[in-house]
């Protein structure tokens, strides 16, 4: 499937970009909660959402396995949900999301959501499931960039997220296709059905329409982003876990997005969807321009870099390479599952088994965050 080129990326009417304020705060296991609460607080989370309706809280499962800085943590699960309620916040669900390598049951239980759900009451719905949600045509008030052009026949979004507030759970991380991953990436999953796969040519300029309609059909955006054990090399899955014992957290999903991608060593406006964003008005991709309150991070620099796996070199020549322009053979047609095999036994069957496990074994055992892990949520008071 071959696309026009994208369509310029113009400043969008009526957004302009203010100071945004992202937090930085520093924490360790003893007062990881408290500390993202802090973090909520500073970031003005009161204000960037509206109590009178129901706050969304969409974590990040980019591997059902508990491989560590790859998904949303339980504490910055559970420090959400506290951070909300003190805050005013009592209309508060889950929405879970498939991919074609991750399994949402799995991925909550493994991760240790479940027990969370059921000791805050969190109900949690899934974006696959008819009964929970309904996949409805939308069309987007602002002008897309690639989006309308992919899905000709229409976009279609869950008729559940219009109207009500939403919550990021990212992690500081690298990715093999976007350099970074953060906020503005979670919504992916949520926002796009299972064909978003079609998507990932162009995954730069959708993350930026994906955020303009957040925009429109939200009446609130949050991010709050684990740090505390953060993944370098080729994420989001196989990863080398680095500590790093921060918290983010901000109402700009570009201007956190940004801040993450500086802590890691890259320059923001040089990654795609940051600086696409930025120009846009959609929120702010220059850290000279960032509050940041907290930290001081003038300095930091933990010199990531991304790396290759096998999984990325199959994709940087179907998504990106020669074999771009067969797409529509290849991922439109049922020799899609051959990929989607392809996926899982490379991941599940290959990976986790063989190499990630001992990763996430020796994390457990010898990281102050793997042991919190370990029994939570009984090791946090």
């Amino acid at each position: 499937m071959k696309l026009p080129a994208p369509k310029p990326a113009t400043r969008v009417s009526g957004l302009s970009i203010t100071k945004p304020r992202v937090a930085v705060v520093k924490t360790s296991p003893a007062t990881v909660l408290e500390d993202i609460r802090r973090a909520m607080e500073i970031a003005g989370v009161a204000s960037a959402l509206d109590t009178s309706k129901t706050t969304i809280l969409k974590d990040n499962i980019s591997w059902h396995c508990p491989f560590p800085g790859a998904n949303s943590t339980p504490w910055q699960m559970e420090g959400a949900i506290l951070g909300l309620r003190k805050n005013g916040f009592q209309s508060i669900t889950c929405v879970q999301n498939k991919t074609v390598v991750t399994d949402a049951f799995k991925g909550e239980d493994l991760n240790k959501y479940t027990p969370l759900f059921k000791k805050y009451d969190i109900p949690v719905l899934f974006n696959f499931r008819e009964p929970d949600m309904k996949w409805v045509e939308y069309q987007p008030k602002t002008s897309m960039l690639v989006l309308d052009q992919i899905f000709p026949k229409g976009i279609r979004i869950p008729d559940y997220f219009a109207g009500k507030n939403i919550l990021h759970l990212p992690t500081v991380k690298c990715h093999i296709y976007t350099t970074t991953t953060g906020a503005m990436k979670n919504a992916f999953g949520g926002l796009l059905n299972t064909h978003r796969h079609y998507t990932h040519s162009w995954i730069h300029e959708t993350l930026v329409d994906l955020l303009a309609i957040q925009k429109e059909i939200h009446t609130g955006v949050f991010a709050l982003m684990d740090g505390t054990t953060a993944g370098n090399g080729p994420g989001p899955r196989t990863m080398y876990p680095e500590e790093k014992n921060l918290i983010l957290a901000s109402a700009d999903q570009v201007a956190i997005d940004a801040v993450a991608a500086k802590l890691m060593g890259f320059d923001p406006l040089s990654i795609k969807y940051i600086a696409l964003a930025h120009q846009r008005g959609l929120g702010c991709g220059d850290v000279r321009e960032v509050e940041i309150l907290g930290e001081d991070i003038s300095n930091v620099n933990w010199r990531f870099s991304v790396g290759d796996n096998g999984a990325s070199m199959i994709g940087d020549l179907m998504w990106f390479g020669p074999l771009k322009n067969f797409q529509t053979l290849f991922f439109r047609t049922p020799l899609v599952n051959l990929f989607i095999f392809g996926s899982e036994a490379y991941h599940d069957y290959y990976r986790w088994p063989l190499r990630d496990r001992k990763v996430f074994n020796k994390w457990l055992a010898s990281s102050q965050w793997g042991n919190l892990f370990k029994d939570y949520p009984n090791s946090v008071k």
